[in-house]
């Protein structure tokens, strides 16, 4: 019986990721306008960029127990081993809730194999991991073997992302009113990157133009064997400085693949439309 994966919606893959590969999906919430939804079930990222633009300023919360414990339980009751990828710790509640239900279902189902990988990583980066781990379940590999290369790809998974507009850091909590001000006044673009799971800025570039090139440079510093990786890139509602970001990319390095999604309603929410994100491993690939 094929492993089962088990991702949640903070990975950024699209309904059709979910389907190609038969990937399980749990979804964090969203509260706009005092509803809440289920981030890519019940809303689009699109919609949280139009509210965001109008001036609205979505919630985020966890997976919720209940629904972890519905979509194991699916898998421990037909006894098929399962992978979950988990959403960084550090950045949301997600992976902790996840462990408890685990432990609930396991309770009941004691035999039943389950595996829970704390990626440490976030959007498409998470999603990579995801897709990789998928793609070996249809290769009907053991659930060792895909823990491990998801373990693996997860540990050596690279963010290097910018944002449109400070003001929704500001709101995350990411950095202060008074530099979030100075930064817009001054049309500074922050690079920030993931380190062990949490948001850190690496610099500061004056300029829109400058910065594609910048991120260009710090994805040669840290990255390698580009030719046999796909590299991921994601964006908030700004698909057109995606491709652009592409075909730099391509031009600079001789990539083959290259995966484009959409950041989705969870990061969205925090990163704001225009985000700009780039996703590659700095080990070679296994």
């Amino acid at each position: 019986m094929n492993v089962q994966i088990i991702a949640d919606s903070a990975s950024d893959l699209t309904s059709e990721d979910y389907e190609k590969y038969n990937i399980e999906r749990v979804s964090l919430n969203v509260l706009l306008d005092g509803k809440n939804y289920l981030d890519g079930q019940e809303i689009s990222a699109k919609t949280i960029y139009d509210e965001m633009r109008n001036g609205k300023a979505p919630k985020t919360s966890q997976v919720a127990l209940e629904d972890f414990k519905k979509a194991f339980t699916t898998y421990a009751k037909k006894g098929q081993p399962a992978l979950y990828i988990a959403f960084s710790s550090e950045l949301s509640g997600t992976y902790q809730s996840a462990t408890i239900a685990a432990k609930e279902v396991q309770e009941s189902y004691p035999d039943w194999q389950l595996k829970i990988i704390d990626t440490k990583c976030a959007s498409f980066g998470g999603g990579l991991v995801v897709l990789k781990a998928a793609q070996l379940a249809q290769e009907n590999r053991s659930l060792e073997e895909i823990t491990a290369t998801a373990q693996y790809y997860a540990d050596h998974m690279e963010h290097i992302f910018t944002v449109e507009d400070l003001e929704y850091l500001y709101r995350g909590g990411r950095v202060s009113k008074s530099a979030a001000f100075i930064g817009t006044l001054l049309k500074i673009k922050p690079i920030l990157h993931v380190d062990k799971g949490r948001l850190v800025p690496i610099e500061k570039v004056r300029g829109s133009k400058k910065v594609f090139q910048r991120m260009l440079d710090i994805m040669e510093e840290r990255g390698t064997d580009f030719k046999n990786q796909t590299i991921g890139i994601s964006h908030g509602d700004s698909i057109d400085r995606a491709n652009q970001l592409a075909e730099l990319i391509k031009e600079r390095f001789q990539v083959k693949d290259i995966q484009i999604r959409m950041v989705g309603s969870t990061i969205g929410a925090h990163s704001g439309p225009g985000t700009i994100a780039l996703f590659f491993s700095n080990s070679k690939i296994q």
